[in-house]
């Protein structure tokens, strides 16, 4: 391994790096602007000033221990870039922590939103420029920055938009270990991600996020796993695959589309109204949107399809994971995603799937926000089964038979056949790339 002036080796094959080396290699790797470093230095003040060295008189300063420290410096190893690619209420947000546990992994939640908001709060004129193929851009653009740990491209879609290089409105922050411990915040203490079920607790433990230091952390990690929800076809994302600059990896996470309309249902009243009245009355309102669930189901079919025929940009970068089956056996499905990934599964990690796989949770308030990771999930795979009317169950069958084949989920014929738990609507089917 090459030497770098001012790094050490340490063992395992890792280069650790002084704090002056670390600016210089984030200048190099981000493109960051003069203006950027000089905000950070001069926002804190202190060892960054003048030398860059960590002089002993700063080190009663929190703030700078962990930035002195060198065990947040950029490390030389073999970067994997891990995509989880899902759709709305498939299981993503619990699948995601298993890669958050990772201390290795640099992990960010749903960073498209920012991208999408952008998009819908452009002005009406502008909207009607901007087409699928703009936005699929913009998603793609956003992706390669991040996975580049160029944080501040966040810059673009973040609004409001951000002041020196620091935002209190990065979606879902709080579900990153990165983004809520050293250097990134330095007051986080021992609370671990997930495991406070208020959805705010980061920014109020940690204040506004700094960019730049996010960049930072990003680059001192081994790896950059992103979950998005917004892209709808593995297709869309061809481009990254393809990008010598990238060792891209898609975990692509399907769910029974029944099961991702019930979730829908309770999640998002307001859009799918139409749809908790039919299911309350039997009677379908004739003003449901039937799109909401079938162009899911189109994309999901479609990415499937694609993936599993193993075309060249995909050979080695695919790989398709059931919700259902990662419910009922976790550590074995973790397991195979991270040999995938091509990670060794931390204890952490083993750790975290046995408290949040079999939680007995007393208060029914204490999980209830929308993206709660902590579950019963060998109980909750199915449980969808006693929440959606037969009549709903029978329409979106017809509407998805193609997708429901394909993925491997088992149709019903009768209300008595729904709610009959003890029979369970999961084939037995292992997902193998086609081979060439």
């Amino acid at each position: 391994m090459r030497r770098r002036e001012g790094c050490r080796a340490r063992g395992g094959g890792r280069m650790e790096c002084s704090w002056k080396t670390v600016l210089l290699l984030v200048c190099a790797s981000l493109g960051v602007q003069y203006t950027a470093i000089r905000t950070l230095r001069d926002s804190l003040s202190g060892p960054c000033q003048g030398t860059y060295r960590c002089q002993t008189r700063h080190h009663r300063d929190s703030r700078w221990r962990a930035l002195c420290d060198d065990s947040w410096m950029p490390v030389d190893s073999p970067r994997k870039h891990i995509l989880l690619f899902a759709t709305t209420r498939s299981g993503s947000s619990f699948t995601g922590q298993l890669l958050n546990q990772h201390p290795g992994i640099f992990y960010v939640f749903e960073p498209l939103y920012h991208v999408q908001q952008a998009f819908t709060n452009s002005s009406s004129r502008l909207r009607r420029t901007l087409d699928r193929r703009s936005l699929l851009g913009a998603y793609r653009d956003l992706l390669l920055n991040l996975y580049t740990c160029d944080l501040h491209f966040m810059k673009n879609y973040i609004r409001p938009e951000p002041q020196d290089h620091v935002t209190s409105s990065f979606f879902r922050r709080s579900s990153s270990h990165a983004l809520c411990s050293p250097p990134v915040c330095l007051k986080a203490g021992d609370v671990v991600v997930s495991d406070s079920p208020d959805e705010t607790w980061c920014p109020k433990k940690c204040g506004a996020l700094n960019l730049t230091l996010a960049s930072m952390s990003c680059l001192s990690r081994e790896h950059v796993a992103i979950k998005t929800v917004r892209v709808p076809e593995v297709g869309d994302l061809r481009t990254l695959t393809e990008d010598p600059r990238l060792d891209l990896k898609i975990i692509h996470l399907v769910r029974d589309p029944r099961a991702i309309l019930a979730s829908r249902m309770m999640a998002f009243s307001d859009q799918f109204r139409a749809w908790k009245i039919w299911n309350a009355t039997g009677r379908q309102p004739r003003y449901v949107d039937l799109t909401q669930i079938t162009s899911t189901c189109k994309d999901m079919a479609a990415s499937a399809a694609t993936g599993l025929q193993t075309p060249t940009w995909l050979r080695g970068r695919y790989l398709l994971v059931r919700y259902e089956d990662l419910a009922f056996n976790p550590k074995e499905k973790a397991a195979e995603i991270y040999r995938f990934v091509g990670l060794e599964m931390e204890d952490r990690v083993r750790m975290w799937i046995a408290k949040n796989t079999n939680s007995n949770v007393s208060s029914p308030s204490e999980w209830n926000y929308r993206y709660s990771t902590s579950r019963d999930s060998r109980a909750t795979a199915e449980s969808w089964r006693l929440r959606l009317g037969f009549d709903i169950v029978r329409t979106l069958q017809n509407l998805c038979n193609d997708t429901l084949t394909l993925l491997g989920y088992k149709q019903v014929h009768s209300a008595a056949e729904l709610r009959n738990l003890s029979h369970s609507l999961v084939e037995h089917r292992t997902f193998q790339p086609v081979t060439w």
